[in-house]
């Protein structure tokens, strides 16, 4: 009779150790699925399969995070960031989880939280070049320029080929008024991408403002070739 006993225990011992690995798996497989799903854009079958990953293992960070990051596809920026909240709970050194939070916060307008959130990101990794472009976005909404300025020269000097850090620049020193250094900002922003409508437009206007008119009209029906809606700017400046 103990030998029965010792084999009974034996085979339930391994009875939970094969569930426990099935259950492991199984949260895998759901979790994978909802990444191929995210990548497909269907952000609904992701969260369906990232939800089911998260009830089979409540303490995957990763799934809350991407969860999150459907939600905020799916511009459900309130449950993108009750999601990456849970994320950072499980992992507070979680850098993407605090960045992607502060986006979907911005999104709501909620910029003080949103610069938090990517203090928090910078300061676990300061060479986050994405945190600083973004912060520096925040600011100019709040209408800190010369924090902006600051956050997208940092971001450039992490990554010199940054288009969107000296195109933002440029937008902040406009605001500013600094005409010629928001030039200097969209030269460069031009010279990386010959083809952003956006710079040319905005570089059209900056020149208007220092009277060089030709250059102004010139950049802006460069903007309009470029698909660019910039039908406004040629009538004011192509006079």
């Amino acid at each position: 009779m103990k030998k029965l006993n010792i084999t009974k225990n034996i085979l339930l011992t391994l009875t939970l150790l094969v569930s426990f690995v099935s259950f492991g798996q199984t949260a895998d497989e759901y979790f994978n699925s909802g990444n191929d799903k995210a990548e497909a854009n269907d952000h609904y079958g992701a969260i369906s399969d990232f939800t089911k990953a998260i009830e089979i293992y409540p303490n995957d960070a990763s799934a809350y995070y991407n969860r999150g990051n459907s939600k905020n596809d799916l511009k459900d920026f309130n449950g993108a960031i009750a999601d990456y909240t849970k994320a950072i709970e499980l992992n507070p050194n979680y850098t993407k989880a605090y960045y992607n939070r502060g986006l979907s916060k911005h999104n709501l307008k909620d910029f003080y939280g949103a610069i938090s959130d990517y203090n928090k990101a910078i300061e676990i990794n300061p060479n986050y070049a994405d945190a600083y472009l973004n912060r520096g976005l925040t600011k100019n909404n709040l209408k800190d320029f010369y924090g902006a300025i600051a956050d997208f020269t940092k971001a450039i000097e992490i990554n010199p080929n940054y288009t969107k850090a000296y195109y933002n620049r440029g937008i902040s020193k406009d605001d500013l008024k600094d005409y010629y250094g928001a030039i200097s900002d969209y030269n460069k922003a031009i010279e990386l991408d010959p083809n952003d409508a956006s710079a040319y437009k905005n570089r059209a206007i900056s020149k208007y403002f220092i009277n060089d008119l030709k250059g102004a009209c010139e950049d802006a029906k460069k903007s309009a070739s470029l698909g660019n809606d910039a039908s406004k700017v040629i009538e004011i400046v192509c006079k």
